[in-house]
């Protein structure tokens, strides 16, 4: 409907948008900068931000723009995350049959790694989703997991990403021997008020739109109701586009956005 209805060859805001149209600000920029970093040179980094400021985004555009003759990214999201359910999730994604007990799994990821790099001449790029969730033996593994000949060389390039507790969670005492560990702290912030306008531009420039959808004063009251968080922008725009579908009605103002928010939103 929104797609007929606006003429337009693609959906605007939906997670599966391709990579190189998705809207980076500068400092999603520099934090992808930052992974990319950490992925060459086999470090240990933090991600950190507020639901639905673009965590997940930056890591799939981590994902394309790291060589894949030369680096293979592991994913892994699970808010019971085990150790032993780590590193079998690590060694399936690598094609092997974990080791039931954690001490021969973890043996066994190292020797896969070996090979890997040492044959392959692939890094591998570890990256944990949903971080902040994770419990302290959990953490404590990923400490023993950085640990490799004698703590001359780690043996992959590790990702924590997580909401912005997983700082302050390492921050406590109890944390301090991963703490000294990061090598690299992201931080994404909201995005301000031109940022909308320009994410919602990009998206509909994407998406095909030859005339203005959104009016100023549509995206003043977008980025009041979403406070940035480019994930509820995009659940917003989309309601609001089939709001303006349904009704006939080919721009969407400010007085629409405040109609679709007070009735699907409260």
């Amino acid at each position: 409907m929104i797609e007929a209805f606006y003429e337009l060859s693609h959906t605007p805001f939906t997670r599966d948008i391709p990579t190189t149209e998705l809207y980076l600000s500068v400092m999603m920029e520099e934090v992808l900068g930052r992974l990319e970093h950490a992925a060459k040179r086999q470090l240990f980094a933090v991600m950190t931000g507020d639901c639905g400021t673009g965590k997940t985004t930056i890591i799939r555009k981590l994902k394309d723009s790291l060589d894949p003759r030369e680096f293979m990214l592991l994913y892994l999201a699970d808010s019971k995350l085990t150790p032993r359910h780590f590193y079998k999730g690590l060694l399936e994604q690598l094609g092997c049959e974990a080791k039931f007990y954690r001490g021969d799994a973890k043996r066994q990821l190292h020797r896969e790694i070996e090979m890997m790099k040492g044959i392959y001449h692939m890094q591998p790029v570890v990256v944990v989703d949903e971080a902040h969730l994770l419990d302290r033996e959990m953490l404590e593994e990923v400490r023993f997991l950085l640990n490799f000949k004698m703590d001359s060389l780690s043996p992959m390039a590790l990702i924590l990403v997580g909401q912005n507790e997983l700082m302050d969670k390492l921050k406590l005492k109890v944390y301090g021997a991963i703490r000294q560990r990061i090598d690299l702290q992201c931080k994404l912030p909201h995005l301000d008020r031109a940022q909308v306008g320009e994410y919602i531009k990009r998206h509909l420039t994407y998406a095909g739109a030859n005339h203005e959808i959104f009016s100023d004063a549509a995206v003043d009251e977008v980025y009041r109701f979403a406070n940035g968080a480019a994930r509820l922008v995009n659940k917003l725009c989309t309601h609001c586009m089939l709001y303006g579908a349904q009704n006939g009605r080919r721009i969407i103002d400010d007085h629409m956005v405040k109609l679709v928010i007070d009735g699907e939103f409260l």
